[in-house]
This record gives structure tokens, C-alpha cells and sequence, in this order.
């Protein structure tokens, strides 16, 4: 089955944004977005799913956000479903299988210093 990537897909095959704005009512899903799967590899590695802008696919990695192209574990179009539930089942094969849940997600909203004077 062809679909595409949606936040109820996501979460169906157990990863959660890494930012709490990301949920399905989000308009700009088909903007840049990253989860992270809820459970560790067996090694103890996370695996994060994102989408960046100008990619027209999303990246599965170990790194919440890859700079180098080594550290993408697969890429897989953006309306591969099928592509993306192989790649999540690779990546648990190549690290030992499903481990424990990993933590929950750190939010990374910048919050510049104020002044209290």
C-alpha cells in the first residue's frame, strides 16, 4: 500500500515527534518534521525519523539530525510506506532487535535569556 507520511501513520508504527507542536492537526506536516521511535535498538541506539526541507524523502538515523550522509541509515520516499516499515525492521535486525523504550523526547525550543530589570 502507497501512502504517504502522515502524524497517525507515524505514531501506528511507534515513533513520536521529537517537538510537541507535531501532532495531526499540524498544517505544515509536509514541512520539515523529526520523530524518534519509541523503543531503543537492543544495542541501546534510538532511532530518529525526519524530514528535512529540500529533501524529498525522509531519513531514518540514529543521530537526531544527520549532517553527514554515513550517518543516514535509509532514505525512503516520502509516499513509501511499505519502503519505511523495511527500513524500521532493518534497523532493529542490524542493531539486535527492539530494545527498551527510549526516552521521552527533548524539546529543543530556543528560549533567548531576558532581563528581569
Amino acid at each position: 500500500m502507497q501512502g504517504t507520511m502522515t502524524d497517525t501513520y507515524l505514531r501506528s508504527l511507534g515513533f513520536v515527534p521529537t517537538e510537541p507542536a507535531t501532532n495531526a492537526s499540524r498544517l505544515a506536516f509536509d514541512h520539515a518534521w523529526r520523530y524518534q521511535h519509541h523503543h531503543l535498538a537492543l544495542d541501546g541506539l534510538p532511532l530518529f525519523l525526519e524530514h528535512p526541507f529540500g529533501i524529498e524523502g525522509c531519513r531514518l538515523s540514529a543521530l537526531a539530525a544527520p549532517l553527514d550522509g554515513r550517518d543516514v541509515f535509509a532514505t525512503v520516499a516520502l509516499s513509501d510506506q511499505p519502503g519505511l516499515q523495511a527500513a524500521v525492521t532493518a534497523f532493529y535486525a542490524a542493531h539486535g532487535g527492539v530494545g527498551t523504550l527510549a526516552p521521552a523526547p527533548v524539546s529543543s525550543n530556543f528560549r533567548p535569556f531576558h532581563r528581569t530589570e
